[in-house]
């Protein structure tokens, strides 16, 4: 099996809300949507996020669930510079969010800060300086920022 993921599927407790969060707020374009059912949207090459229902996910996936609790994972969206961690926060904050951790410089020489979404799944907001070679064309500073200009591209472009 080659290493790869395609999409990342969140379980979500209200498919509305969510939609909301992350079309309305965050201004993401869907890619696909059955109303009421399920919603792609294209968050990178070749990557989609999918928001399904939980409990739909949970019967599909052999009954991932249990409690109100979101899974214990986080999403990471990477960005160019330290001063773009707290505009992205604040964005993700006015879009419905609930801020889990401010800005906050690493040991590493980063600095990064979370937010919950409307199901408390954690994105982490991350500017990391010093990607290693393995990595830099994926988290590196050079990388995310193609990432934002490829995505006013394309919202130009819409």
């Amino acid at each position: 099996m080659d290493a790869s993921i395609s999409m990342v599927t969140l379980g979500v407790r209200d498919l509305a809300v969510s939609r909301h969060f992350y079309v309305d707020g965050l201004g993401w374009a869907p890619a696909f949507e059955v109303v009421n059912d399920v919603l792609f949207i294209k968050v990178g090459p070749g990557l989609l996020l999918g928001l399904w229902s939980r409990d739909s996910l949970s019967a599909e996936a052999g009954g991932l669930y249990s409690g109100s609790e979101p899974a214990p994972i986080s999403l990471a969206h990477m960005v160019p510079d330290a001063g773009t961690v707290t505009r992205v926060l604040e964005d993700a904050v006015a879009a419905g969010a609930r801020l889990v951790a401010p800005a906050t410089p690493r040991e590493w020489g980063g600095v990064t800060g979370y937010f919950a979404d409307p199901d408390g799944y954690r994105w982490e907001v991350a500017f990391n300086p010093s990607t290693g070679p393995a990595t830099t064309g994926i988290l590196g500073v050079a990388a995310a920022a193609a990432r934002i200009r490829a995505a006013g591209e394309a919202s130009a472009a819409s």
